[in-house]
């Protein structure tokens, strides 16, 4: 078992509060956006096995079967296949989508053809894997996920009374499904100059009209913030093709290839593959490349498919997903001892109250709250116990 000591990510939309109030030490005044556990190169973990800090990563890669175990390393190669983070979003996320793993691997062989820096601002491809995800809330949670299906954008669209949105709505109820939704998202994207300003600006008034009728939790409230922090950004218009989603704590959602989504506000364990590949589409300063986003999306239209834990015999809270890179579920704590398998590399994160591993040998690790261990797949049982504690197990499916 390994303490991990993790980095945070002080992107521009994360939050102040959350992240260090986790970790119980002070807010320093500027945003904390992810807490990173895992191997990524990027940011990997860090364990001190008594020789001084290394890096996950590297211990990984000196002997991968010993850390990740010969199912791991046969199935998913000599990597850790996931990342886990939690996320703290104090302002709006961009708008984004991301590849299937032959659009990565593609994506990537076409840019590095083309002698595209790996660092390049108008990069898309960082790596050839895909990046499904899995956001679960720890707060009340607010996001964009999916798109509605056509008739019923051009409706939210009408009733906001905005002409410039006139053409966009006839167009949305003019084609078939698809059509209609790579169409509008193309149209949206499109938009330059005065024809812009003048619609995102007329748009961002009318929402903020609606939200000031409707009751705070509803969606008008998150289309009006995203259009406060993002002044003129198009993405306010792509947004409303999308279905509005508010988590409540222990509710997930899982986020595949092609799924267009946002993330708004809030406080969530996320999980994902190992990748770093976004394609993005509006409500950012950063690159937008709409041709290849228009080639990644999947123009399905689709309800937020909320996940509420399934819980097993052992008292685990499973979130089922339909890839086996990741499995994340959650043990809340009450006193009853858990026992855990060694065949598989996992992370523990205690989210709530303070936990305690025991290993086969006797050896104990205690994790408060916002700390997390790493768990060598060396194939013996660890003991999980504690109460009034949250903690959420990330591993993979053999």
């Amino acid at each position: 078992m390994d303490r991990l000591t993790n980095t945070v990510r002080p992107y521009a939309w994360g939050s102040v509060h959350a992240i260090p109030a986790l970790l119980g030490v002070p807010a320093t005044g500027a945003p904390q956006a992810e807490l990173w556990m895992g191997a990524h190169p990027g940011d990997s973990s860090r364990v001190n096995r008594g020789g001084g800090p290394a890096a996950l990563n590297e211990l990984i890669e000196a002997d991968p079967e010993a850390e990740l175990g010969p199912a791991s390393v046969a199935k998913f190669g000599p990597a850790l296949p996931f990342l886990l983070k939690v996320l703290a979003a104090g302002l709006p996320l961009s708008i984004q989508a991301h590849p299937t793993l032959e659009q990565a691997k593609a994506g990537f062989a076409d840019e590095e053809a083309r002698g595209v820096p790996l660092e390049a601002p108008h990069r898309n491809y960082k790596d050839t894997n895909h990046k499904p995800e899995l956001i679960c809330a720890l707060d009340e949670f607010e996001g964009l996920c999916g798109f509605r299906p056509p008739a019923e954008a051009a409706a939210l669209m009408e009733s906001l009374g905005v002409p410039e949105l006139a053409p966009l709505v006839e167009l949305l109820r003019g084609k078939p499904e698809s059509e209609a939704l790579s169409a509008a998202l193309a149209t949206i994207l499109s938009m330059t100059g005065e024809t812009a300003a003048r619609t995102v600006a007329a748009t961002a008034a009318a929402v903020e009209r609606a939200a000031a009728g409707e009751d705070p939790t509803g969606q008008f409230a998150g289309y009006a913030y995203a259009a406060k922090e993002f002044p003129g950004d198009t993405g306010l218009i792509a947004a409303l093709l999308l279905n509005h989603v508010r988590l409540q704590p222990g509710e997930a959602l899982y986020l595949g290839a092609g799924l267009v989504h946002a993330y708004l506000r809030g406080t969530g364990v996320e999980i994902m593959a190992n990748s770093d590949n976004v394609l993005r589409c509006g409500l950012t300063p950063k690159h937008v490349d709409v041709p290849e986003l228009l080639k990644v999306v999947d123009f399905t239209a689709s309800r937020p498919g909320v996940l509420r834990p399934a819980v097993d015999a052992s008292g685990e809270q499973l979130y089922p997903v339909p890839i086996d890179e990741f499995r994340l579920s959650r043990y809340p704590l009450t006193g009853v001892p858990r026992t855990l398998s060694g065949r598989a590399p996992q992370i523990l994160l205690c989210t709530e109250g303070t936990a305690v591993l025991t290993a086969a040998d006797g050896t104990e690790l205690t994790l408060a709250t916002g700390q997390s261990a790493f768990l060598p797949a060396d194939g013996t049982e660890t003991v999980l116990s504690g109460a009034d504690a949250t903690v959420f197990r990330a591993t993979v499916t053999l």
